[in-house]
């Protein structure tokens, strides 16, 4: 199995792999083309790889696209788990839809940047101030429900299978469980209600290399988004991302055996 690479720091260590600069991607159309898998392109090379050179990417074409904004995310959670997405609004950014949107949410509520990560282009609205300087930033409008939690499940999918998951706790500053802002990661049992939700929509969209943020409320999951590109500090829980990169690539190159289990024991605390 020959890989062609465009982030040599997420495949480091991969066997025979080719690691390319992605502005240097034309000058190896051959290459690319004769190449078992293209890893971790950038978004603007999609649509040249995989329709002009008829590259097979990873993470998949669905992964990039779902995942490159919260609108086109939460459309496709609504579609396939509409009652595991909470209450989200999406309008242009106009004066009647801010006040539509304000007289529809109850306070507190959520409002975000369409493309952002790591808990940034996320705020608390509390008050009229509040909603306005948020209004002030972006083209549209994206509110959500408040969950009242005071942390979150990441649930890390790599090809058809949960890698890991673990908690993140909620930051000093309060609101944000992001690790990123501030976070801890917390390794205590998580219940399978939040790794079924994140394999399940994982599946069902084409999704197959994202860290999921999942919520519970007494019990009851509810996705926020993915990320296509997750960190890694909560990867080192006996997980190891490259060998089950390479597991599902290999897999996916062959023919299935049917002796192979399609979901082994998971390798995270699970709560019973």
């Amino acid at each position: 199995m020959h890989l062609v690479s465009f982030n040599v720091f997420r495949t480091l260590g991969f066997p025979d792999t080719t690691v390319l600069k992605p502005e240097h991607f034309l000058r190896h159309k051959a290459l690319l083309q004769e190449a078992d898998w293209v890893l971790f392109p950038e978004y603007w090379q999609l649509n040249a790889l995989v329709h002009g050179l008829k590259c097979r990417v990873f993470p998949s074409e669905a992964s990039y696209r779902i995942g490159h904004d919260k609108i086109e995310m939460t459309r496709a959670f609504q579609t396939v788990a509409p009652e595991h997405t909470p209450w989200t609004l999406i309008e242009a950014n106009g004066p009647q839809e801010r006040e539509m949107l304000w007289d529809a949410m109850s306070l507190p509520f959520v409002a975000k940047l369409p493309k952002a990560s790591m808990g940034e282009g996320v705020w608390l609205i509390e008050n009229r101030a509040d909603w306005q300087r948020y209004c002030e930033r972006t083209d549209v409008l994206y509110v959500q429900e408040y969950l009242p939690i005071d942390r979150d499940v990441r649930v890390v999918v790599v090809g058809d299978r949960v890698l890991t998951a673990y908690w993140r706790t909620q930051a000093p500053q309060g609101f944000y469980n992001n690790v990123a802002r501030g976070g801890q990661i917390d390794t205590a049992p998580v219940p399978p209600a939040a790794t079924d939700l994140a394999l399940r929509l994982a599946r069902a969209l084409g999704v197959d290399h994202a860290g999921f943020d999942i919520a519970l409320v007494e019990g009851y999951p509810y996705v926020f988004e993915f990320n296509r590109l997750f960190g890694n500090q909560g990867l080192g829980q006996g997980s190891d991302l490259p060998a089950a990169i390479l597991e599902y690539l290999n897999r996916q190159s062959r023919p299935q055996d049917p002796d192979t289990p399609i979901d082994p024991p998971p390798p995270w605390p699970v709560a019973v």
